[in-house]
């Protein structure tokens, strides 16, 4: 839960639950992070950077913490030298894989049709 609202889960505390699920996924990067570990199941820490170029080392640790403390990703790190940290959706996160091929779907559409008005551009 976001922090600010761990004991208020209910639609008198959000205008709906859509608040709340955009609030968990809100920011420019996480739903990048969820879609690749969809496409790749398990991912790891430094080959983010490679499917996310534009993602800084800081914003990627940020938003794979808050991911992880949501329930949506797990890390796992291996002992080796050095350590491998792995990610991967939990269950809870791959509920949200429909939702974000709807999403995928509604965006190519709107690109479509964006250009078919605006044919200049």
């Amino acid at each position: 839960m976001p922090d600010s609202r761990d004991h208020k889960v209910s639609c008198s505390n959000y205008q709906c639950e859509i608040e709340l699920t955009l609030e968990i996924l809100s920011g420019k990067w996480k739903a990048l992070i969820i879609w690749n570990l969809h496409l790749h199941e398990i991912i790891r820490y430094n080959e983010f950077r490679r499917l996310i170029p534009g993602i800084t080392q800081k914003m990627l640790t940020q938003q794979l913490k808050e991911l992880e403390k949501y329930g949506i990703v797990t890390r796992t790190v291996h002992p080796t030298v050095p350590p491998t940290v792995e990610y991967q959706l939990t269950d809870l996160g791959k509920e949200l894989i429909p939702i974000m091929s709807a999403m995928d779907q509604w965006g190519k559409n709107y690109v479509q049709l964006y250009h078919q008005s605006h044919p200049e551009k």
